[in-house]
Parts: C-alpha cells; structure tokens; sequence
C-alpha cells in the first residue's frame, strides 16, 4: 500500500498544474499521515484496538473493565491499541502497561483536549481523523468498544461498515456494556433491520457483552502474529487503470 501511495504522490507532482496549490498541498498532507501510519504499523504486531470515551474518569466502572481487559491482553502477549487519549483510551493503556505490554498510542491533534497519556510505549501524532481510523483499524485483529460519544460511535460504525461491504475481513468486534448498548441495540433492530435498511444478520458483526474474557478468547484464537505479518496482506489492492 504505501508503494501506491508513492505512485499517487509522483502523479499529483505531475498534475499540479491541473489543481490549484492548495488542494495539491492537501493531497500530499494526506499521504504524509498514511505514509507514516504505515511505517509505524510495520514496526507493530497487530494486536487489539480499544475505542471508548475520553471523557470517562477513573471511577467509572467501564474505566475499570478496560483497565483490567489491557492488563488480561498483555498477559498474554496481545499488544493493545488506542487513540492515544484519555479515559478509556488511557485505562487499557494503563492496564496493559503494568503488565509490561506493548501499547500503541495513535493520537490525533486538536485545538483542545487530546494529549497523549503516559501509558503508551509507542505513539503517533495524527493531523487527520481518517488516515489515524485507517490505523486504528489495520493495527489490529480484534476490536473493542466501550461506551462513548461521536468519535466512538463514528469509528465503530466505520469498521462495522467495511466489514459489511466486504472491504476487510471478519474479526471479532465486542460492545462492551450490555445496559449502555441495549437501546443501541433495540434501535438497530426494531428500526433498521425490521425495516430493511440493514440485511439481517448484520447485527451478527459484533457482540454485545460485559464479559471482557471474550475480547481475550477472540485474541487468542486468532493468535499471534510476526511484526512483519499484517491480515491485511492478503487483501487485493484494486489499482486504478
């Protein structure tokens, strides 16, 4: 992928007098953040990515849930993932952490509100949402979603997306919180798929659960992969004609 990237990066220096300089610099900043989202995934085993609520604090129980789920990931040698920020994102970091795991941080920059929190043992500094949720997503082999706001609901949807129109493969993806997504749930069912907006057996994508030994069954399952080993090798890349 970063290969074709290179290629979309050589074409746009060829048609730069088709754009304006703007939209040039645009596409190159974009290709800037997958490149190196890139690089930083192969020095990286895909491990498990855990999204939920910056804003949760430490007395919350799922703050808790994630913080032990990171430790119960580390012991068995599943790297953790998160966007690097606070709340949830920091309690798996903390967990895994304790437990001497490997946890990537991949923050995004905001005028206000994400820093990195000191869990992580490796990082990257996002400028945009969408290449960070691409590697988000090829980080890992499981994924985990805590109670959350926008950006949780917007990353699960977009995985639950992709996996639906075939554009990745089926991996175990876990709604942590069964009180908290039970209204999620009923309005996915009662008014997408009673109306035929989703296809049934959509729902079948993920699970909803408060056991967070499943998240750690799914990762072993699955098991360990090399650094230089990524599911999504095996993908066809469509180039353009």
């Amino acid at each position: 992928m970063d290969e074709l990237l290179k290629e979309w990066c050589k074409e746009l220096k060829e048609r730069e007098n088709e754009l304006a300089p703007k939209d040039v610099d645009r596409a190159l900043a974009y290709a800037e953040d997958l490149l190196q989202g890139l690089v930083k995934l192969r020095s990286f085993p895909q491990g498990v990515s855990i999204f939920g609520s910056a804003r949760l604090s430490e007395k919350s129980p799922y703050y808790q849930s994630a913080r032990k789920l990171g430790g119960l990931l580390a012991q068995h040698g599943h790297p953790v993932v998160t966007g690097g920020g606070h709340g949830i994102m920091a309690a798996a970091s903390h967990g895994a952490y304790e437990y001497g795991g490997r946890v990537l941080g991949l923050n995004i920059e905001l005028p206000h509100e994400q820093t990195l929190n000191q869990w992580a043992t490796d990082n990257m500094e996002f400028r945009y949402f969408f290449a960070r949720k691409v590697m988000l997503t090829m980080a890992a082999k499981v994924y985990v979603f805590y109670p959350g706001g926008f950006g949780t609901l917007d990353e699960f949807f977009d995985i639950l997306t992709i996996m639906q129109t075939g554009k990745m493969p089926q991996m175990p993806m876990f709604l942590i919180g069964k009180s908290f997504w039970k209204p999620f749930e009923k309005f996915m069912a009662t008014r997408l798929e009673a109306n035929g907006l989703i296809t049934k057996g959509d729902r079948q994508i993920y699970k909803i659960t408060d056991d967070i030994m499943e998240v750690v069954r799914a990762a072993e399952k699955i098991g360990h992969h090399k650094i230089d080993e990524n599911i999504y090798d095996s993908m066809k890349i469509k180039k353009r004609k």
